[in-house]
């Protein structure tokens, strides 16, 4: 699994590998049932801290984008129809409200998203 981490960035790492391995399923190269690495695996490679990758496996699954299994280790889950996270959308609304707050039109906002969607 390749991953871009950039260690100069503010964005703890975990929450890095997290927006990565998310950016990996909406783009499709990470599709429902694909066997994730194991944690010390991807750790290794990474060059990371277990605990990172351990606290952002753990976000995902609390996010629901993985699923754990006794027997078959941790996979992508199944796509979740038309929902949201709840962080996911309580960060939507803080851009809209900065959006609204700078005096960006709904329309430019919204042509924004539609770009932003479709180059996920």
């Amino acid at each position: 699994m390749l991953l871009h981490l950039d260690f100069s960035l503010d964005t703890p790492i975990y929450q890095q590998i997290r927006n990565e391995i998310v950016a990996g399923i909406a783009g499709g190269t990470l599709s429902p049932g694909t066997q994730m690495p194991p944690i010390r695996t991807l750790a290794e490679s990474l060059g990371v801290n277990m605990m990172t990758v351990s606290k952002a496996y753990g976000l995902l699954k609390q996010e629901g984008y993985l699923q754990a299994d006794r027997r078959s280790g941790t996979v992508v889950a199944p796509c979740q129809t038309g929902t949201l996270p709840e962080a996911t959308r309580q960060a939507l609304r803080l851009a809209v409200t900065e959006a609204r707050a700078a005096g960006v039109p709904l329309e430019t906002v919204l042509e924004q998203c539609r770009q932003v969607y479709g180059g996920a």
